[in-house]
């Protein structure tokens, strides 16, 4: 039989998630995987025109545009406010002010930069750090001078602690089509409300464009404001980030990218914006790149083995990773591409912990069983994925809505680490509750804003470390 868990909070949340846990024999648990039978209108999608109103320009010479931010330290006391002017440098500082406060205004001063893309030059970027900000608490923030000033506001984290509530959203692979702004409108649609987006990658697709058009990261940057101007994205970079053209005199991998999008990484002490860490409320999350060196001795790599063993599971239980290219994939797309990244690093994720690994790339959905399969090698010929209680869960989310369209070839059968896989737009919502429990769902564009596509209920890899049922929801 099929059983759906709707996303409850409070006591009704826990008092639901331990009866199931006591009382596991009353569900299904399904070794097979599901293949969702939902039939949608498969096409290819096209970006939207230049002209489009998610594209336009705020009113005004050299207004503040593209206007996000990150979480700008190690522990959610700092934000990074990028924007860009497009006619001259102007002011690159940023007033702001606590909402319980208004009489005492803030400035922080930033920096400026630009860069050139073939025929392409950049408007002016600006980044800027607001730091010692107060946990829990609503910030107003000004960018721009004289009448082309403009106000936003964001909310800090809670104090990072074992038991802190915190609603993360999901998306990638997202772009500028027509299906790009229905994944966006669901997301802030969606009742539970993602207080921050965690994004696993392929971000503007400016690169499928002719001469890799750069004028798409501006509409692309335009097109998430309304979002990124109010809620931190946690950036991770994938393959359309890399921009590597030499056949256009650009071979340094990453400049548009890593010019526009700001983070923290020098906090985790890493040597690369393209690889950090972050605490946010009870989780701890960890951003690789699957498209920099990650081999043994890499920078990277010792970055990430040294990173692991620093997280206290006491102060943030949670142990989340984002990446780009999935580590398991059952979609003919990409199949088997992330298979020197698992080999390398899965056996790390299964000793630590890992609760959930993110990833994109694949222009669909997937969910995986808790399995590892690190006791392959070509002697034993021990090479099937099997069930590990220690080992993360594996879902991709590449399916923001992009020009390249939905990610339909599926291999056949249905492997059995694949619990459930759909070839549908949408974004994923993870609202942790507290230290052992978190709520996991999936919602596909076509249904109401409310409706969950796939859901599971999470138990924490070290303070629940116990079996859970799989329970996927059609």
């Amino acid at each position: 039989m099929g059983f759906k868990i709707f996303g409850f909070s409070g006591l009704c949340f826990l008092i639901l998630a331990e009866f199931l846990i006591l009382n596991s024999n009353v569900i299904e648990v399904v070794d097979a995987g599901i293949t969702s039978n939902y039939l949608r209108n498969i096409h290819l999608d096209i970006d939207m025109p230049l002209d489009s109103d998610v594209f336009k320009l705020p009113p005004g010479y050299n207004v503040p545009q593209q206007v996000h931010i990150t979480q700008g330290d190690y522990e959610g006391k700092a934000v990074i406010v990028s924007w860009i002017t497009a006619d001259e440098q102007g002011s690159s500082s940023v007033q702001y002010f606590a909402e319980n406060n208004s009489k005492l205004v803030r400035h922080a001063d930033g920096i400026v930069l630009s860069y050139k893309f073939y025929n392409y030059t950049s408007g002016y970027i600006h980044h800027c750090t607001l730091t010692n900000l107060e946990y829990d608490t609503k910030y107003y923030y000004q960018v721009g001078i004289g009448n082309t000033t403009r106000q936003f506001w964001f909310v800090t984290p809670p104090k990072v602690g074992p038991d802190v509530p915190y609603t993360f959203g999901l998306i990638g692979d997202l772009g500028q089509t027509y299906d790009s702004n229905n994944t966006l409108t669901h997301y802030e649609m969606n009742p539970a409300k993602g207080q921050t987006l965690l994004y696993v990658g392929d971000l503007s697709y400016a690169d499928d464009h002719p001469f890799h058009n750069n004028i798409r990261w501006d509409t692309w940057g335009r097109f998430i404001e309304r979002s990124a101007a109010y809620q931190p994205w946690i950036w991770t970079a994938g393959n359309h980030e890399l921009d590597f053209a030499p056949q256009l005199g650009e071979p340094k991998p990453f400049k548009p990218y890593t010019h526009r999008y700001f983070v923290p990484y020098r906090a985790s002490n890493s040597t690369s914006p393209l690889w950090y860490s972050i605490k946010r409320a009870s989780a701890y999350i960890i951003v690789m790149s699957s498209y920099s060196a990650y081999g043994k001795y890499t920078p990277q790599y010792k970055w990430f083995t040294g990173e692991l063993p620093k997280v206290n599971r006491s102060e943030t239980p949670w142990l989340i990773v984002l990446m780009h290219c999935p580590m398991y994939n059952s979609y003919v797309n990409h199949y088997m591409e992330g298979e020197t990244m698992r080999v390398i690093y899965e056996p790390w994720f299964v000793k630590y912990k890992v609760d959930v690994v993110f990833a994109g790339h694949v222009h669909a959905y997937e969910r995986s069983e808790r399995i590892s399969n690190i006791r392959y090698d070509i002697v034993n010929g021990l090479c099937n994925p099997v069930k590990d209680s220690a080992a993360p869960v594996y879902i991709t989310i590449g399916d923001g809505g992009n020009l390249e369209g939905l990610a339909t070839n599926m291999t056949e059968p249905q492997p059995n680490y694949s619990a459930f896989r759909e070839a549908s737009f949408g974004h994923g919502i993870i609202e942790i509750k507290n230290r052992t429990h978190a709520y996991f769902s999936w919602n596909r564009n076509e249904d109401g804003f409310a409706v969950e596509a796939d859901s599971l209920l999470f138990l924490n890899r070290v303070w629940k470390p116990i079996e859970e049922p799989f329970v996927a929801v059609l």
